[in-house]
Order: C-alpha cells, then sequence, then structure tokens
C-alpha cells in the first residue's frame, strides 16, 4: 500500500504515512461525542463529592474509652491494695484503727511501707499499661480498642515505648489545667488533640 499524498510505501494495517502523516485509506476517523438534546456544548454534568468523616477521635469517644480504662485499671490497683494488706496483715490494721483513738497515735513502719508500695506500684502499673499498650501493635489501651481508637504521632505512624511514656506523663501539665480544660481541648481543637497530645505530638484517630 502507498501513501496517497507523498507515495511512499505504507505497511499495511498502519493508521498514517511514517513520512508525511497523511492518514491512510483505512485509518478509523474518531469524532468526539455529541451532547444530549437540549443540553449547552460545554456541559459537563456535576461529579459527586464523597464527604469522608473526620478520621480524628472525638472528645466524648476518648472519655468512653477512658472510662473502660479505668475500670480496669481499677481492678488492677483493687489487687495491689489486697497485696498491701497481706504484707501487713489484718490484726496491724485493726490495732492501728485502735490506736488512731488515742492522743499519742503513730501509724507502724509496716503500714508506712505497705502504703508506698501500693501507691508506687499503682503508678507504675497505670504507665506501664498506657504506654506499652499505645505502642504495641493495637497503637491503644484496651478501653481505645473497644471503641477503634489509636495512637499515632503527628504525621499519623505507630509510636515507640519512649513516645508513648513522654505521652502518658504529660498528662501530668494537663491535669494542672483548672477545670479539666487540658483534656476538654480535645473537643475543639483542630485535630482533636488535648493539650498532652500536643506536648507529644501524637494523635488519636478512628481506626480505618
Amino acid at each position: 500500500m502507498y501513501c496517497s499524498k507523498c507515495g511512499t510505501n505504507v505497511t499495511d494495517g498502519a493508521a498514517f504515512c511514517s513520512a508525511c502523516g497523511q492518514p491512510t485509506a483505512g485509518a478509523t476517523t474518531i469524532t468526539p461525542a455529541r451532547p444530549a438534546p437540549g443540553l449547552p456544548p460545554t456541559y459537563a454534568p456535576p461529579v459527586p463529592t464523597l464527604i469522608l468523616p473526620s478520621p480524628y477521635a472525638g472528645f466524648w469517644l476518648r472519655v468512653v474509652a477512658h472510662l473502660i480504662d479505668d475500670l480496669l485499671l481499677g481492678i488492677g490497683i483493687g489487687i495491689l491494695v489486697l497485696i498491701g494488706v497481706a504484707m501487713v496483715g489484718i490484726d496491724s490494721i485493726r490495732s492501728m484503727a485502735e490506736g488512731m483513738k488515742g492522743e499519742d497515735f503513730q501509724m507502724p513502719a509496716p503500714i508506712i511501707s505497705a502504703i508506698f508500695f501500693v501507691t508506687l506500684a499503682s503508678i507504675v502499673l497505670v504507665w506501664i499499661y498506657n504506654a506499652s499498650m499505645e505502642s504495641s501493635i493495637h497503637q491503644g489501651t484496651l478501653g481505645k480498642m473497644a471503641l477503634g481508637l489509636i495512637v499515632t504521632d503527628s504525621q499519623g505512624r505507630p509510636i515507640g515505648f519512649g513516645h508513648a511514656t513522654g505521652r502518658y506523663f504529660a498528662k501530668i501539665i494537663t491535669g494542672l489545667i483548672p477545670l479539666g480544660i487540658g483534656y476538654a481541648m480535645a473537643g475543639f481543637t483542630e485535630k482533636k488533640q488535648a493539650l498532652h497530645d500536643m506536648i507529644a505530638g501524637c494523635l488519636v484517630l478512628r481506626r480505618t
């Protein structure tokens, strides 16, 4: 087959001449689709916009997750209290209660040691629970897992144990703000961050 314009030999099935670009006899002409009757030529149907829910966990979701965690931790702390009672014995506690009525009351050293043990062990328990769970593959405590929430860094990536520890102890600063405003910030800040989230550079997100 030869080009009708320049006479160059054109391969069978080719749409255009390789020399001058002239369409061959077998070329297929593609015509633009005509608009629907009654519509202007430039009309394009609107593309629906999908509105996705916010990925950030709101204040009340976090409150419920916190209550679940407090219930579970309360059970653990109760066990520690029983251990403390077992360390000093029921009789020692009864004797101390009776001695509190006297003017020269002095708390026995074993009771002071037991109180110190329970207090310190409770702090460590709550810290390890929060930091280890939030830095695990679950990225959240049991309360957060129950509500489908995860803790990430500011870029949405998982955090390590040290980062989770910093977030936990930053809650001390949050708790110093009067009227719980530090926690309530999770309800009105742009990324639903409480004060300790901002300090630690963390986000609490809905699991996708």
